[in-house]
């Protein structure tokens, strides 16, 4: 049974950096999107970063682009999202997710096609 789980959220302040990491198992790893969600109260959720494992194209939102950046360590099944400049906006719950389907800058899959979604790691900006 596979699943993903996240970890690294937390409390900093406006200009700070967090790290969150992903921790895949139990589905094969290889020739999968990884990708990384947010959803603030009120919000619907929204997609910050994803990556194909195999491949080094690279998807983030227009609001996080320069500050984000999606990594990979496919020998320890792991994601990251770094987090640098974290603005008040940058708010939410984050989520990881895994979906067997191919991603790119170009090619955004819906949400559906994730199948395996993380339980959630919050992150709060004080300004």
């Amino acid at each position: 049974q596979g699943q993903v789980v996240e970890s690294g959220g937390g409390s900093v302040q406006a200009g700070g950096s967090l790290r969150l990491s992903c921790a895949a198992s139990g589905f094969p790893y290889s020739r999968y999107c990884l990708g990384w969600f947010r959803q603030a109260p009120g919000k619907e959720r929204e997609r910050v970063a994803h990556k194909y494992t195999s491949r080094d194209s690279t998807f983030y939102a227009d609001s996080v682009k320069g500050r984000f950046t999606i990594s990979q360590d496919n020998a320890k099944n792991m994601s990251y999202l770094q987090m640098n400049n974290l603005k008040p906006e940058d708010a939410a719950m984050y989520y990881c997710a895994a979906g067997g389907t191919f991603c790119s800058a170009d090619y955004l899959p819906p949400q559906a096609l994730f199948h395996y979604w993380g339980r959630g790691t919050q992150v709060t900006i004080s300004s």
